[in-house]
């Protein structure tokens, strides 16, 4: 991609759920709120996007095409069928990991002091698109509690990405909702630029920034 145009960019947002039951659910902490603002920043800049998000309480910025999704599979196949016309996948969306063996089609009773939740792995939607790619740049997110940089670097080999962005879980940083972040951005050659304390609006100038350059030059 050498010419300058408007690039076509699906951005995921928010957490999944995998339900264990009618009632109870696996998530996280993800609130959505980078994942929109990077939709928004990048219709500011012309680009098309696409949206994908997990259940959010966010309004869907102008000039957005949004498909809601629920669990990781649900994710993967909404990616899917829009992959071949994306330059660009940004991955913000804080995915489940693993999902419940077994789900209960009513509401699990209690009944016992303890019970075992078996649980199995979701599929890797960025290492699965990672291997088959060609030009379309790919980003990931780390959020790590220890060797923040080194994980990082770890995951955008592994996943074939060409832009990470690492930030750190702690005591005294939160990096969910409207909270400040810092951490870095480290590109497929390893270099790191690190970023304190900004909003999330000031991360998507910057990550996007970042983008464009890949997709231009």
């Amino acid at each position: 991609m050498s010419s300058k145009k408007f690039l076509k960019i699906i951005i995921t947002a928010g957490p999944t759920r995998e339900p264990i039951d009618k009632i109870r659910f696996i998530s996280n902490q993800s609130t959505g709120t980078l994942g929109f603002e990077l939709a928004k920043e990048a219709r500011k800049r012309n680009h098309n996007v696409i949206l994908i998000s997990g259940p959010v309480n966010l309004k869907t910025p102008k000039k957005v095409k949004r498909f809601d999704i629920i669990t990781t599979i649900d994710m993967q196949k909404e990616i899917n069928k829009r992959f071949a016309w994306c330059d660009c996948l940004i991955m913000s969306a804080a995915i489940s990991d693993y999902r419940p063996k077994r789900y209960i089609s009513g509401k699990l009773k209690k009944k016992k002091s303890q019970i075992s939740l078996k649980l199995v792995r979701n599929p890797d939607i960025l290492e699965t698109l990672g291997r088959t790619k060609k030009d379309k740049v790919l980003v990931g997110f780390a959020l790590e509690t220890d060797k923040l940089i080194q994980n990082a670097k770890s995951k955008l080999k592994k996943k074939s990405l060409d832009l990470i962005i690492a930030n750190r879980k702690s005591s005294n940083m939160n990096p969910f909702g409207k909270n400040k972040i810092a951490g870095y951005i480290i590109d497929k050659q390893l270099k790191v630029k690190k970023f304190s304390n900004i909003s999330k609006s000031q991360l998507s100038k910057r990550l996007l920034d970042s983008i464009e350059e890949l997709c231009y030059t």
